[in-house]
């Protein structure tokens, strides 16, 4: 009798065991459609994909290839820039060391490094670890990021010096504006805390005892051996450039790991067990940080807008950042997520932990529509919501979005004077001007053309053509960069150039090229 009860409950097991593998795999299998032609509208090519659902890796596959035009074909195991999914495990950290009793979340930063300065000597004073990493510092959005990116000559002491010379645009606490420094700043806390660098303490207390055996704190670090590693594509004109050679080597703490979904998998599983892992022969059970720190982490600590589109696409009713996330409701439950983005390279991490259910997409062109329609055809499968072609949605809000930007880029150049003249002869543009938070960034006359050169970005490099009255257009010798930029000339009552301004001329232009944020002043000789 139990013999047969028991061969009975291994039945009912089995089957329902095996209805799930089906169902699951039916899933995976309108996932892949999505994938392949995400990449096929948006010219992306090569895709990798891990989902995790109730604790096990439902879904781990590279699509496509390494490198546009050649056969190495990207695998689970291809190494990609994270890029901000980085900030995660920067929070991760210090939380550890919330643990550990080094430090609170309400710690202030200039007990911790005393030379730290915001532009108001009130905020410097108040300035916590939890404003830190929850973007509502008063600054403006990417504010700085020219100190670290293009590649820079510049070090992370520069850029705790140049905090108190950019503009604050907002009150503290009030608005949110995302900021990389923040974060680059975080780093150097978890450094003067635990006595090794950044790179160390993400590796040992991180990589190390989750099993990431592929990922590396920084592009650096990556072997030379290992060839599985994507390379970064930017299309123009419908073609594909392979840029970079890096993955934000100077980002650090703010967007520099290198990592491949298997290895990310391994961290979607700790965070929906909220800092909880299994080491040893006996998968004994450890923890990053404890379920305290994880539950702060996953706090709203500043507020987003939600749009009507949101709400009623999505269902979203709030939208908010904590420390290294952003979270919102999507369709009755609660998302944790992040996206990372660099030149020719952007991803997605998500986590329903209601659900049990993680993803991240990492590819190797940067668009955002690509991952942004293969998260969600991801969510559709696995909460189960009314099927919708997301691929298609995001390809008519691209076009939207790129019809849009260029009819305002040709009403702006068809309203130019086209007969007015710079003020100064063209040689007397030609100066060292100097930025207090930034560097010198010098304008030579050669060869009857302006050029611009950052002195701390060697990719800054362009040529200044004449647009109207005193302002120029720079443009960069890089096409790649899509950040042709204003110069416009202040004359003083001499009528000699006191200083200039920058500004992105296309509104597509990456928020990390702040150039709106420099006051370049002419270098007295």
């Amino acid at each position: 009798m139990h013999t047969i009860k028991t061969l009975w409950m291994v039945v009912v097991f089995l089957s329902s065991f095996s209805l799930q593998a089906t169902n699951i795999s039916v899933k995976n299998n309108h996932i892949e459609s999505t994938i392949r032609n995400a990449m096929s509208t948006f010219q992306v090519p090569g895709v990798a994909v891990a989902i995790v659902k109730n604790d096990q890796v439902v879904m781990s596959k590279g699509f496509g290839v390494i490198e546009h035009g050649k056969s190495a074909i990207i695998t689970p195991d291809t190494l990609f820039g994270i890029a901000s999914n980085t900030k995660a495990m920067t929070a991760a950290l210090l939380a550890s060391l919330v643990d550990e009793g080094k430090l609170n979340w309400r710690t202030r930063v200039i007990d911790i490094i005393p030379e730290f300065q915001m532009p108001d000597a009130y905020v410097t004073r108040e300035f916590t670890i939890i404003d830190l990493l929850s973007h509502n510092s008063g600054l403006g959005l990417g504010a700085g990021d020219l100190m670290i990116w293009p590649q820079t000559t510049l070090t992370n002491a520069d850029v705790i010096k140049g905090l108190k010379h950019l503009p604050q645009v907002s009150s503290f606490r009030s608005e949110f504006a995302y900021d990389n420094l923040m974060y680059v700043i975080a780093g150097e806390i978890i450094t003067k805390l635990t006595g090794i660098s950044w790179q160390e303490a993400i590796q040992t207390r991180i990589f190390t005892p989750l099993g990431m055996h592929n990922t590396r704190p920084t592009y650096s670090l990556i072997p030379k051996s290992n060839l599985n590693v994507a390379r970064a594509h930017v299309p123009l004109k419908g073609e594909l450039n392979v840029v970079g050679g890096n993955f934000l080597e100077k980002f650090t703490a703010a967007g520099s790991v290198a990592s491949s979904v298997n290895d990310m998998s391994l961290w979607l599983k700790a965070q929906l067990k909220q800092g909880a892992y299994s080491q040893g022969h006996n998968n004994e059970e450890a923890r990053l940080f404890s379920v305290k720190q994880s539950r702060a982490m996953w706090q709203a600590r500043t507020l987003l807008p939600v749009s009507d589109t949101a709400t009623e696409q999505d269902k979203t009713h709030f939208s908010a950042y904590g420390l290294g996330w952003f979270l919102k409701d999507y369709h009755g439950v609660k998302l944790i997520h992040h996206s990372g983005g660099i030149l020719g390279m952007v991803s997605k991490v998500v986590l329903v932990p209601e659900e049990s259910l993680a993803m991240v997409i990492l590819t190797n062109q940067q668009s955002g529509y690509a991952f942004n329609a293969i998260y969600q055809q991801i969510l559709n499968e696995y909460l189960e919501l009314p099927a919708k072609d997301w691929v298609a949605h995001y390809h008519v809000k691209q076009q939207k979005n790129t019809a849009k930007e260029q009819e305002r880029l040709a009403k702006a150049v068809a309203a130019v004077d086209k007969k007015s003249r710079h003020s100064l002869p063209i040689k007397s543009y030609a100066l060292t001007y100097s930025d207090a938070w930034y560097g010198d960034i010098d304008i030579s006359y050669q060869n009857n053309q302006l050029q611009m050169q950052f002195s701390n970005t060697p990719e800054l490099k362009g040529e200044l053509e004449h647009y109207q009255h005193n302002t120029f257009i720079v443009r960069w010798l890089d096409r790649t960069l899509e950040a042709d930029a204003f110069v416009n000339f202040h004359l003083d009552e001499t009528g000699h150039i006191a200083y200039a301004t920058m500004k992105a001329v296309s509104h597509a232009t990456d928020f990390s090229f702040d150039f709106h944020d420099l006051k370049l002043v002419v270098k007295k000789k």
